[in-house]
């Protein structure tokens, strides 16, 4: 019994071995060369740039108070649409002491110079009416008497204004109603009822009430590398691709190119514009994300094969056309013309024809695939 199990150990052992040994003879052998083949094609050839950006109005406007105080009704929401001189929300003044005391100072001194001028107007004319001055002196005291009256309303006109921000004489014209100056969409209404708002002046910008905007003018707005801005010229055709919108795709044209770069992230950029067109009926919001897609430039119906195709050396461009086939299959290497390239194909101008079929990269064989 010991004598069939030694048998076995060993038979066992020389089948690993000899197993081990044809691996290793397999692994050794060297494995054959296959290589892609393509055939010439026709075809558009373009080189195009994507450039992110984002869609937002030409003009947006911020409406801003003509004078301090508190916010004490909203008329209006952002989405929301206002026609020029439409009041978009109102504003309690709250005067200042200094102006306050100045115009009720006014209104008193008005007041008492109206007072003086009646009684003088009342005694001149008694005078004249007995014929004891001239007309030309009874004209003098009657016009300070109407100055008088102008004064006094002025000065009760002034005080409302500081007091209460309207008076009679402007009420249709009130510093108090906050007034679209545009017609548009309200994009932004960043104020509450209560809050404190205030004009602007040198030393302020003032509260922005309301931001407006007319959204049926919008512009893309993005950054492009400098090594691509030299192919830019105003006028060229964009196609803007909006992702939020399921893709919706709009035309453009690029009427802005910045003539300074600015650095972003290590390199240098340029900003350009380009107006949309908006489709009708599409509902765009200001701010959406958005790509740009530019041709930078095009070939029409020319000859092309992949540019994994192509081999570079120095500033000429080289090819290797297949000869025979099966085992007698040779590849000669050519030099070729090249042209325009989209990064997958490229143009060649001159040293193959449609005819020619040319070698690409080779084929990595896993282990168990044969060869094809």
């Amino acid at each position: 019994m010991k004598k069939y199990s030694k048998l076995f150990i060993a038979a066992l052992v020389a089948l690993i071995f000899i197993g081990t040994f044809v691996f290793l003879w397999q692994k050794s052998q060297p494995k054959p060369v296959v290589y892609n083949e393509f055939v010439p094609t026709t075809g558009d050839i373009k080189k195009t740039t994507i450039v992110t950006g984002k869609i937002e109005p030409r003009n947006e406007v911020n409406v801003k108070p003509q004078i301090s105080g508190i916010i004490t009704a909203i008329l209006k929401e952002a989405g929301d649409y206002v026609s020029a001189g439409e009041v978009i929300a109102k504003v309690k003044v709250i005067p200042d002491m200094n102006q306050l005391s100045s115009a009720e100072s006014r209104v008193r001194l008005a007041a008492i110079n109206l007072a003086q001028a009646r009684v003088d107007f009342s005694r001149e004319e008694n005078l004249y009416n007995q014929k004891l001055v001239s007309a030309d002196e009874f004209d003098k005291v009657k016009q300070a008497l109407k100055q008088a009256r102008e004064e006094k309303a002025a000065a009760d006109d002034a005080l409302a204004v500081v007091r209460d921000g309207v008076s009679k004489s402007n009420a249709k014209a009130s510093s108090t109603l906050i007034r679209s100056t545009i017609s548009g969409i309200i994009l932004d209404v960043p104020v509450k009822v209560g809050n404190s708002v205030i004009l602007s002046n040198t030393f302020n910008d003032g509260t922005t009430i309301a931001s407006v905007a007319n959204m049926n003018d919008l512009i893309f707005r993005g950054n492009i590398d400098e090594t691509e801005v030299g192919q830019l010229v105003q006028g060229m055709p964009m196609k803007i691709t909006i992702g939020a919108l399921q893709n919706m795709n709009f035309d453009a044209s690029l009427e802005y190119i910045s003539p300074k770069a600015v650095e972003s992230n290590g390199a240098n950029q340029f900003e350009i514009k380009a107006a949309v067109r908006v489709l009708k009926g599409s509902r765009i919001r200001s701010g959406y994300s958005a790509n740009a897609e530019i041709v930078l430039a095009s070939a029409s119906k020319v000859l092309s094969v992949p540019e994994s195709a192509i081999e570079f050396s120095g500033d000429s461009t080289f090819v290797y056309v297949v000869k025979g086939e099966g085992e007698k299959k040779t590849y000669e290497r050519k030099q070729v013309v090249t042209g325009l390239s989209d990064g997958v194909n490229i143009e060649i101008k001159s040293g193959i024809g449609m005819k020619d079929k040319v070698r690409g990269p080779q084929i990595v064989i896993e282990e168990g695939m044969n060869s094809q």
